[in-house]
């Protein structure tokens, strides 16, 4: 139990003591199929609500999102936007947009403008690289749809890379695989800050927002 007690706390300083822990995503050789297919997730969509199709639970995560996150983004309506855009993409691309919460606040600390020592950048970090490989010159990493929805696409990759191993795909996402200290600051993080069910949750919201098996 002290070992358990002990864990838990070093994981609950390092959350408080890093705003981020940014790594960067290392550039690797794509299949003309895998390219095609990440290139067609990139496709322009527009975003005007989240992926809930039950307007009580877009409702009640939006509240309650909103409120852990206001400290760490005070304006509320850039709050919402970013929450609002950030279920669409993340639905969208099959990743729980909960976990995606969980990995914007380790690796960028929720600032727009973060850039790492590697040059990752933007909410969820991403090597501009992938602008290169299967973007377009005009994609902005510091665009907030545009850096969540790369963040998400990417993510959802390296989840189908790993066969659904989450832990190695966060190592792949940070460029640090086989290394645990990364994939556990996320899970932390998700399920410390951001691991929540609407009480209405319908049957159909659920199946919507679960992560592709």
């Amino acid at each position: 139990m002290r070992k358990t007690t002990s864990l838990g706390l070093v994981i609950a300083a390092l959350l408080c003591a890093l705003p981020a822990h940014a790594g960067g995503q290392r550039e690797e050789a794509l299949s003309a199929n895998v390219r095609a297919s990440l290139q067609r997730a990139l496709a322009d969509t527009a975003v005007t609500r989240t992926a809930f199709r039950n307007v009580a639970d877009e409702t009640a995560w939006l509240k309650e999102m909103s409120r852990r996150l206001a400290k760490r983004m005070p304006d509320e309506t850039e709050r919402l936007e970013f929450l609002t855009t950030l279920h669409w993409e993340a639905s969208r691309a099959g990743v729980d947009p909960q976990l995606m919460l969980g990995l914007i606040q380790v690796e960028s600390g929720f600032r727009k403008y973060a850039v790492s020592p590697v040059g990752a950048r933007g909410y969820t970090q991403v090597m501009p690289f992938w602008v290169k490989t299967i973007g377009s010159p005009e994609h902005n990493l510091f665009h907030l749809r545009t850096n969540l929805r790369y963040g998400a696409i990417i993510l959802r990759h390296y989840i189908d890379i790993e066969r659904g191993d989450l832990y190695r795909a966060l190592g792949r996402y940070n460029g640090s695989l086989g290394r645990p200290e990364y994939p556990t600051l996320v899970v932390a993080a998700w399920k410390r800050h951001w691991d929540y069910t609407p009480a209405t949750r319908s049957a159909d919201s659920q199946a919507l927002t679960a992560p592709r098996s």
